[in-house]
This record gives structure tokens, C-alpha cells and sequence, in this order.
């Protein structure tokens, strides 16, 4: 369905009404920083304060309304928790099926008495779990009438942007640092995105998005400057607790670039708690980073409530 859409579809287990009948869970979005809270009726970048903005919901509504276990009658993949999902009743989500990722037994590696597995993101497109955000960004982008969208990366972000924004019928901008694996930047440009390499870091590649925002007319999704990347990574937490019988491990260990999918697990875990669907355990989050590019450990080392660029 078109922005401008048809009467109804049936796809990912949700149906999509026209825009005067849509229904949606979404209250309002909430600063990071300090609680303020704003509509949801537009597209944003940060709050007042210039801090991220979290999608907030009527989880009481939820509650009473969707069965928790009448899920596993739905297609598997992110958009079957649609009710947790900004996007519901609005809008197609823009997909290129993505499914439920297996959890992996590593037998000979688990700690005695325990288990240990893996998450096998790499099984969706672009095989990262990239997508799961860029695919909720874009679908919030193009429903708000988006027609360009950019963000700076130096990994598999530019090649999940570009595949959505495809997908979508959207124009993407991506800009990564000169040193950039090649194959991050053909799979961007191969999936249609207008790419450039920068003479310097990601932190010059972020300048060149935010500067360009007016003049270019695109919507910038750097990582964790819009609020619905988040949301997107939140659906690794709420497959999770699902695949595992509505409990939650003891860890999770995170390879972090931006800290987004962090942010998104523990928000899934707070809501799926507070409907009621989990119990009061919440896993310890680890944080894991490169040695090479570390400013999250470095600030968590350091005793810092903010990381600083490195």
C-alpha cells in the first residue's frame, strides 16, 4: 500500500486500514533527557534539549487488548509485535520479509550448568541487524512524506538504508569515512543509494548529513538522532523474550557501534514488563566494542554518563 493508500492488506499478520478507520498505540514521544514529552503526529529528529526521543505507548490498551500468546499465530520476523510498533495500523511496513532470527547452541563453549547462544542477525538482509531500524526509520519516514533520506556510516548501516530506502521508493544519501570497507560502500551503491566517501572520520560524515538537511531537503537517520531506529532494534529484545518462553537470559553481550540496539532491547524489556508478559528479571546488558573504537567502554571505564567521540 501507498502512502495514499488502498482500503486494506493483509501482510506480516497485521491489517492495514484506510488512514481515517487506522488505529494506533502510540500516546506521544518523550525526551531521553529530561521527560519532556512531544506529539508523535510529525516526523522529529531530537527533543528540545537535543537529546533522543523515545516512542512512548498505551501499554494499559495493550494489555487488554492483544493476547500475548495468540502471537505465534502471526508470521514470524519484526513486525509481528505491530501493536509495540509505531507504524501500526498507519502505514505498510517497509519490508524485505525479514524473519525471526534462530538462537544458536553453543555447546562446547557454554559455561558449565549453563547455556549459551547466539543470535544469528546475519540471516536478515543485508545480513545485519541494520535493517531491523533503517526498515522502521524508512516506514516512518515515507508515511510522514519523506522522499530523501541520508545518514553517515562506516559499516553495514549505508547498505540497509539503501536497500530499504529502495524499497520504499525513497532517495538515500550515504556518506562514510575514506576508510571504509569497499564492500559496505558497492553493496550501498549497488542497491541505489547516491554514495560518498569523506576525508575524515564518522563524526565529519554526521556534519555533512545535519548541514545538508535544509538545503537537500532529506531527513537525517544518524544513529540515535530520530526516534524510530530504536524502536526497529527493540524488536531483537521482544523475538527474545519470545523465542525463550517469555523469559529473559541472564546476559546479553552487544557488539555496539552506536549503542542503538542496547537502547532498544532494555526499552522492549520495560514495556513487555510492564504489559505484564515478562516477569520483574531483566538481563544484564554487556557492551562490547572493538579495541580499536571503544568510546562506550571508555565512558563506562571512566565513570562518564556521556561517551565522547574517539
Amino acid at each position: 500500500m501507498t502512502p495514499h493508500g488502498a482500503s486494506m492488506i493483509l501482510r506480516t499478520g497485521c491489517t492495514y486500514k484506510k488512514r481515517a478507520e487506522a488505529m494506533n498505540f502510540v500516546t506521544h514521544m518523550e525526551c531521553s533527557e529530561t521527560g519532556t514529552r512531544v506529539s508523535a503526529d510529525k516526523l522529529r529528529n531530537l527533543s528540545p534539549a537535543g537529546a533522543t526521543l523515545l516512542v512512548r505507548y498505551d501499554l494499559d490498551r495493550i494489555a487488554k487488548e492483544v493476547d500475548r500468546d495468540a502471537l505465534a499465530a502471526r508470521p514470524s520476523g519484526m513486525w509481528r509485535y505491530s501493536e509495540l510498533l509505531p507504524h501500526h495500523d498507519l502505514c505498510e511496513p517497509v519490508s524485505l520479509n525479514e524473519t525471526m532470527t534462530p538462537l544458536v547452541s553453543l555447546k562446547n563453549s557454554a559455561p558449565k550448568g549453563g547455556e549459551l547462544l547466539v543470535k544469528d542477525e546475519g540471516r536478515l538482509p543485508t545480513a545485519a541487524f541494520k535493517i531491523r531500524g533503517l526498515a522502521m526509520a524508512v516506514t516512518m519516514a515515507r508515511h510522514f512524506g519523506v522522499t530523501r533520506i541520508a545518514l553517515p556510516t562506516n559499516g553495514n548501516a549505508g547498505s540497509a538504508l539503501a536497500v530499504c530506502a529502495a524499497r520504499a521508493g525513497l532517495e538515500a544519501f550515504v556518506f562514510c569515512p575514506e576508510e571504509t570497507p569497499e564492500n559496505n560502500v558497492r553493496e550501498a551503491a549497488l542497491s541505489g543509494a547516491h554514495i560518498w566517501r569523506v576525508n575524515g572520520q564518522i563524526h565529519e560524515c554526521g556534519r555533512i548529513v545535519a548541514e545538508g538537511c535544509e538545503e537537500m531537503g532529506w531527513f537525517d537517520v544518524s544513529t540515535l538522532k530520530e526516534p524510530y531506529r530504536a524502536e526497529g532494534k527493540k524488536t531483537m529484545g521482544l523475538e527474545l523474550a519470545d523465542q525463550l518462553g517469555w523469559e529473559v537470559p541472564d546476559v546479553i553481550f552487544y557488539p555496539t557501534g552506536g549503542g542503538t540496539g542496547l537502547v532498544g532491547m532494555w526499552k522492549a524489556f520495560e514495556e513487555l514488563g510492564a504489559l505484564g508478559w515478562i516477569g520483574e528479571k531483566r538481563p544484564k546488558m554487556v557492551c562490547v566494542q572493538s579495541t580499536g573504537c571503544a568510546p562506550i567502554v571508555r565512558a563506562w571505564e571512566e565513570g562518564k554518563e556521556k561517551a565522547e567521540p574517539w
